[in-house]
């Protein structure tokens, strides 16, 4: 019998990464974490250090992944944020190969939900060690007896080995720092869950002694030092100024010279002269380095096994903004050539995304892993001063052995009693099929539905509004299933500026017995612009300049109180479920309007009755 030999692992290290669905608290318990171990000092009134861009804050998710470390005996402990949400499961997958082990938190009230799923398959498949987190245990109805026991359910559905069964559990309040391995005790720290991660969770399997290795897991950018390559060193050290050898997909190997070597302490890049095995750093100095390619020793350059990452589902056409208000809201960026360049970037640093281009350049196919994960894109390139057309999203099908398949995704709906009647209505319309329905032990009712990612665009308006804003929706990607059929789409018409101008209050008022307004008096309209709803079904080219004729003759009860409802906000999300096939949505750094891809009525004309001859 041939003994293999035994695997050398860094004994002072711990490479974690949090995994979880939205909100059930993996930014605050890091926090906790970093304040526990005194790797971050919060000034008064502080919280909430690791989502620290602006749309993450704005949101209360994490979008992107972000690294930590922290000392505690003796130990180094390199903690790793990631997204909760499917549409970035490209960074989700990125991670987990960097660590030995996950952190599993499950909300105390809510439970396991649909990223939950997600994320804790992704892990198991890789053989990573689980630690089970209730987390929020000082919240209101909080159930965590319940939950644990539900949890375990989820990992038996996964398939989980019995040694993945036997996950350590620790109950946390992660707002007030506090930690326990029994419900019984009163908390009084972090520690437990600090001594948790440190005996459960492997040490990294690290040979400084064999020569260098790294698979490049993230890509991030300095526009002082150009492209970072961050991941985790598998084999060997890296000095500042080494030779490596960049070992690209196709088998090309391109030697270049590290010119600074980062790594964390706390939530701070401090700089490096030397990193070694096991180590989580950021290299620079490596130019055209890609995701999945592996930095390595010029003496012995192999590549290590490359990050596989489930293919997009949704595209949308991104364009140059061609309305006659393009230029007047402050944006920069106005070209093609610059949306172009824009594009290439993100493709180039998030591996999700897939751009290709049509019309001979003018126009962008950009794919993601759904509606989130581009609206995320496109709000980011808004802020940065870009302005762009962009077109209603669409579900990428597949053809197999002649069959047409699309994706199908798992929605988890919530609602209070007496609201699933119509939740099940609507979702019956669209093709949807019921697959559990159940009261929870604070009496809402919890539906699981499998439903054609077409066929929910553009529920989520419709759900708060059935449910008085009090559903609750999550859904992540199930797998392609054949081809569902036709699906109901948007059953009211639009509202359609017939010329440019200021709109004015009167015109509006009597625009908006026929539906829903989305203009103030004072916006700027043009022809072909999206002024609101027309409930009759049709499309309705309206005059929303117009302005009340005056003279001097005043009658008792001829002047009428002008009252407006209130528009509604619109926001990228709702713009780009309600959008049509002939309709785009026109983002700038200040506006987010709708239009109709043609702005005149006869290039609309002209446009139905070449698509009816087609």
């Amino acid at each position: 019998m041939t003994i293999m030999p035994q695997q050398k692992r860094r004994k002072d290290m711990r490479n974690v990464a949090i995994i979880a669905h939205v909100d059930h608290g993996k930014t605050t318990l890091v926090d906790a974490l970093l304040q526990q171990t005194g790797a971050y000092i919060f000034k008064e009134g502080e919280t909430v250090i690791m989502d620290s861009n602006p749309l993450e804050k704005e949101r209360g998710i994490t979008i992107f992944s972000k690294n930590a470390s922290l000392r505690y005996k003796d130990h180094l402990i390199n903690l790793v944020d990631t997204p909760g949400h499917a549409d970035f499961g490209s960074e989700v997958e990125r991670i987990l190969r960097m660590v030995d082990g996950v952190l599993l938190l499950v909300d105390a009230f809510e439970g396991p939900m649909p990223q939950t799923k997600f994320v804790l398959k992704k892990s198991l498949e890789l053989h990573l060690k689980p630690i089970v987190v209730i987390n929020k245990i000082d919240r209101p109805n909080a159930r965590p007896t319940e939950v644990v026991n539900q949890t375990f359910d989820l990992f038996c559905e996964l398939n989980a080995t019995d040694e993945q069964l036997d996950f350590p559990i620790v109950y946390a309040s992660g707002k007030d720092g506090l930690a326990t391995l029994e419900l019984d005790e009163k908390p009084t720290d972090m520690k437990p869950l600090l001594d948790t991660i440190i005996h459960r969770v492997l040490p990294p399997v690290a040979d400084s002694e064999q020569p260098f290795q790294m698979l490049v897991t993230i890509l991030d950018y300095d526009t002082y030092i150009g492209r970072i390559a961050v991941g985790r060193i598998v084999h060997g050290t890296i000095r500042v100024g080494a030779q490596v050898a960049l070992v690209k997909r196709d088998g090309t190997i391109i030697k270049s010279k590290v010119t600074k070597i980062l790594a964390y302490q706390g939530l701070v890049r401090v700089e490096r002269q030397q990193a070694e095995a096991g180590d989580i750093v950021s290299l620079a100095g490596v130019e055209d380095v890609r995701v999945g390619e592996t930095l390595a020793s010029p003496e012995h350059p192999v590549a290590l096994p490359t990050v596989n990452v489930d293919e997009p589902t949704i595209s949308m056409n991104f364009s140059h903004n061609t309305s006659p208000l393009s230029g007047k809201d402050g944006g920069r960026f106005l070209t093609s050539r610059h949306i172009r360049e824009r594009l290439a970037h993100e493709a180039m640093m998030n591996v999700g995304i897939k751009v290709e281009e049509a019309d001979g350049g003018e126009r962008f196919t950009v794919s993601g892993r759904g509606e989130l994960h581009l609206s995320i894109l496109i709000e980011t390139m808004r802020r940065e001063g870009y302005e762009l057309e962009v077109s209603p999203p669409k579900v990428i099908f597949k053809d197999i052995d002649g069959d047409r398949l699309e994706p199908v995704e798992e929605v988890v709906i919530e609602v209070d009693p007496g609201y699933q009647g119509s939740v099940i209505e609507a979702l019956g319309n669209r093709r949807a099929d019921l697959k559990d329905m159940q009261q929870s032990s604070v009496g809402t009712i919890r539906m699981v539905f499998h439903i054609a990612s077409r066929a929910l665009m553009g529920f989520r308006s419709e759900l708060l509004m059935m449910t008085r804003g009090t559903g609750v929706m999550s859904q992540i990607f199930l797998e392609y299933q054949p081809f569902k059929g036709e699906v109901p789409r948007r059953s009211a018409g639009v509202q359609i500026s017939h010329g440019p101008g200021k709109a004015v209050a009167y015109a509006l008022w009597g625009l908006q017995d026929r539906g829903e307004i989305f203009m103030r008096p004072g916006d700027s309209l043009y022809e072909g612009m999206i002024l609101g709803v027309n409930n009759k079904g049709q499309d309705l080219v309206v005059n929303g300049i117009r302005e009340k004729k005056l003279t001097n003759i005043r009658a008792a009860g001829s002047d009428d109180a002008i009252n407006l409802i209130p528009p509604r906000e619109l926001t990228l999300e709702y713009a780009l479920e309600f959008i049509e096939e002939d309709e785009l949505v026109e983002v700038t750094p200040k506006n987010i309007r709708l239009r109709k891809r043609y702005l005149t009525d006869n290039e609309r004309r002209s446009a139905r009755n070449a698509s009816k001859k087609g």
